[in-house]
C-alpha cells in the first residue's frame, strides 16, 4: 500500500510510521516539522521503505507543487491518508491573539483540508481518508478551560471528514475521522500536565493503523470517538 502520514516525527505519527513500516509491502511517505527525525526514520527503515518531506503543514500550499513533484516521483497513486499534524496552545480564549488562532487553524484544520485537495487527483476508488481529530472536537464531550481553539479547529476537522465522504461517494473514495481521547504524547502533557494518559502513543498508533487499513469496509464518513475517559 501506499500510504501518506502528514505529521509522523513524535507521539503517535511516528510511532505509526515504525508500525506501517514493518509491512514491507507498504510505502509511506511522511510529512512533519523537525527533518532531523525525517532522515533517521527514512534511515533506520528495515525496508528502505520511508520516504520524507519537511513542511509545517500550516503553510502547505506554499509547497504544494514541491510536495506533490516529490511524491509522485515514489507513488503514482495513495491508498491511505492519515492526517495526524496538529499544534495546540493551553490559554484562556480572553488571552488568545489573532496570529496564535490563526496557526491553530491552518495547523489543524486548513493544512490537512489543502493536503487532501492537493492529493485528490492520486486518491483512486477504494482510497481512504483517515483524519485525527481530537475527543476535544467531538459534540458532546466535555470541554476543557483553555482549549477552545483547539477544540473547534478539531471539530471542524471532524465535521469536514463528514462532508468529504459524500462528496467523494461516487468515486469510491472512504473518508473517516477518529478522535482520540486520553494518550500519553508530548502534545497531550502540554495540554494537560502532570496528567497520566491510560493509553500510550504506541496502543493509539496500533488502533489507527488497523482502522487505517480495515476500518474502510466497515465504515464511511464517521467521527468515532476512541476513549476510555474524558479528557
Amino acid at each position: 500500500m501506499n500510504i501518506v502520514i502528514n505529521g509522523g516525527t513524535r507521539g503517535i505519527g511516528k510511532e505509526m510510521v515504525l508500525l506501517l513500516s514493518h509491512d514491507k509491502n507498504n510505502n509511506l511517505f511522511v510529512t512533519g516539522r523537525n527533518n532531523k527525525i525525517l532522515q533517521q526514520l527514512s534511515e533506520e527503515a528495515e525496508h528502505r521503505n520511508i520516504f520524507t518531506f519537511e513542511i509545517d503543514i500550516s503553510i502547505f500550499e506554499v509547497l504544494e507543487k514541491q510536495f506533490i513533484e516529490t511524491l509522485s516521483g515514489y507513488f503514482q497513486s495513495v491508498d491511505i491518508l492519515i492526517n495526524n499534524a496538529g499544534t495546540i496552545i493551553n490559554k484562556d480564549f480572553v488571552d488568545f491573539n489573532k496570529d496564535e488562532a490563526i496557526k491553530i487553524i491552518e495547523t489543524n484544520f486548513l493544512g490537512p483540508a489543502a493536503l487532501i485537495r492537493a492529493l485528490k487527483p492520486m486518491l483512486i476508488r477504494g482510497s481512504h481518508i483517515v483524519n485525527i481529530s481530537s475527543m476535544g472536537g467531538y459534540q458532546g464531550s466535555s470541554k476543557y478551560r483553555g482549549l477552545s481553539y483547539y477544540s473547534a479547529s478539531k471539530a471542524a476537522l471532524a465535521c469536514l471528514s463528514e462532508c468529504l465522504a459524500e462528496e467523494f461517494r461516487e468515486d469510491g473514495i472512504i473518508v473517516n475521522c477518529i478522535a482520540p481521547g486520553s494518550v500519553q504524547t508530548e502534545m497531550f502533557e502540554e495540554a494537560f500536565p502532570g496528567y497520566k494518559a491510560p493509553v500510550t502513543a504506541r496502543e493509539m498508533a496500533e488502533f489507527i493503523a488497523w482502522f487505517a487499513i480495515k476500518g474502510s469496509k466497515f465504515f464511511n464518513g464517521k467521527v468515532i470517538p476512541v476513549a476510555l475517559n474524558n479528557p
